[in-house]
């Protein structure tokens, strides 16, 4: 992938700048235009889309639909449901030591905005992102991954035909790129990625005080207990941890069954893969592959220690690695220690649940977290962890609600969005106190007479 100039990306910005001066984003009715313009570029580039997320990481068009493509139209579609809403100012109580002043909130946006989005879902975290910049009444740079140049060539061609440069810009490469946006001023950075590179991104927007938005990752858990349906536990935790390969920021990182229904788990969870992909897994097209050579090294790695219940097949030519569980797994091996970001699931026993719970708490905190078991159990669980998000009896599927916020917490993030959140995330909420003129109290002013009485009040 070619590096964007450093000369080409300051254009952007400066363009970008002038025509943020001019308000005319902040106009109601063309953001409304600029989302029905981005669904139908959409539309109309859906078949190239699916092609390129198919030669860059092997999903099937069905997959690329369901998992990309929906969420983001989706998406558009709440925002311009609900955006005359959002965005009206919203009048708030005013104390009885302000009176007669009145108080209101009023939402504008940040401004110029920079979009730095992974490889691994590369079309529903740059363009669901993108919806909230354009329904705050942002300008945006976007910034795709390289290791999926497919997919960034064909999102940057869509995006060009149906915008102007000053208003939605897209720049390719890698970390020459990334160093030179960073190293730029924006009104705001929403960077979904790594922990490790998470970092970095903040510590460069610190020079300009920037505002963050940071969706990162981690090692999210699974919990499966004693009075678990493990029928049902089975299928959907084998679904959210192998759909992309696992290679998802909110799948099932790590498994914790109770010792007494943990054979039969396993056992139930190899048997959902197999019906789902069917026994001759490499040669499924729904079926995903590991995003390049390095990823798969350093997956091949995490494989060492263990043992190896199924899976366990590489074939690095086609970039297929098998679902694998592995059984036997301590706190202290390799797998252990990184988050995965494939269809290798590890496993440790538990017998009373206070053992996952303490395990869970005293590592990083988890951009998700997962419970299979009866419902007055799992709030005791929820009370006593935390995460970004949770399901209860499922896994994935709280990023499918646009009306939840989603996001990390602690080094799994910071900063929510989808729905109404992303509109939040890309605006200022502008305090207003409005004070009439035909009255006006000697109360604030000095020498002060009447303090008494204002002790009182305030």
């Amino acid at each position: 992938m070619e590096e964007t100039s450093r000369d080409t990306i300051v254009q952007h910005i400066e363009s970008q700048r002038d025509f943020f001066s001019t308000n005319k984003t902040k106009d109601i009715d063309f953001r409304l235009e600029q989302l029905r313009k981005l669904k139908k570029a959409i539309r109309k580039n859906q078949k190239k889309l699916e092609g390129a997320l198919w030669e860059d990481l092997h999903k099937s068009p069905e997959e690329s639909y369901l998992t990309e493509i929906s969420i983001v139209t989706g998406e558009i579609d709440n925002h311009i449901k609900h955006l005359k809403r959002w965005a009206k100012p919203k009048r708030v109580s005013t104390p009885l030591h302000l009176w007669p002043s009145t108080s209101k909130v009023i939402y504008e946006p940040l401004g110029l905005c920079l979009i730095v989005a992974p490889w691994n879902y590369p079309f529903q975290l740059l363009i669901n992102s993108l919806v909230g910049s354009i329904s705050a009444g942002g300008c945006t740079i976007l910034k795709p991954s390289p290791d999926v140049p497919k997919t960034a060539i064909a999102m940057q061609e869509m995006i060009e035909e149906t915008f102007e440069s000053n208003y939605i810009a897209v720049v390719q490469g890698g970390r020459e790129t990334n160093s030179i946006l960073f190293n730029e001023r924006f009104d705001i950075i929403f960077f979904t990625g790594s922990s490790k590179v998470g970092k970095v991104v903040m510590k460069a927007a610190a020079e300009h005080l920037t505002p963050v938005v940071l969706e990162l990752g981690g090692k999210s858990p699974c919990i499966v207990d004693a009075d678990a349906n493990i029928d049902v536990a089975a299928k959907r935790i084998a679904w959210g941890k192998i759909i992309n390969a696992g290679q998802t920021c909110i799948a099932p990182d790590y498994l914790f069954a109770h010792h007494s229904i943990k054979d039969a788990l396993l056992d139930k969870i190899a048997k959902n893969i197999k019906e789902m992909y069917g026994n001759d897994i490499k040669e499924s097209r729904f079926y995903p592959r590991i995003v390049n050579q390095r990823a798969i090294d350093r997956l091949e790695k995490l494989m060492n220690r263990g043992k190896i219940h199924s899976g366990g097949e590489i074939d690095e030519k086609e970039r297929f690695i098998a679902p694998t569980i592995i059984d036997d797994v301590n706190p202290d091996f390799l797998i252990m220690q990184e988050e995965i970001f494939g269809p290798i699931l590890p496993v440790m026993t538990f017998e009373h649940i206070d053992e996952p719970i303490q395990y869970i708490s005293k590592n990083e905190k988890p951009l998700a977290f997962y419970y299979f078991g009866k419902n007055r159990n799992a709030k005791e669980v929820l009370a006593k962890t935390t995460s970004g998000g949770a399901c209860i009896n499922d896994t994935l599927m709280h990023i499918t609600n646009h009306n939840l916020p989603f996001g990390g917490v602690g080094n799994s993030g910071l900063g929510k969005y989808h729905g109404r959140e992303s509109f939040l995330a890309f605006s200022n909420r502008r305090a207003i106190v409005t004070t009439p003129t035909w009255i006006d109290l000697p109360f604030k002013y000095a020498p002060f007479k009447y303090f008494k009485l204002i002790k009182r009040i305030v």
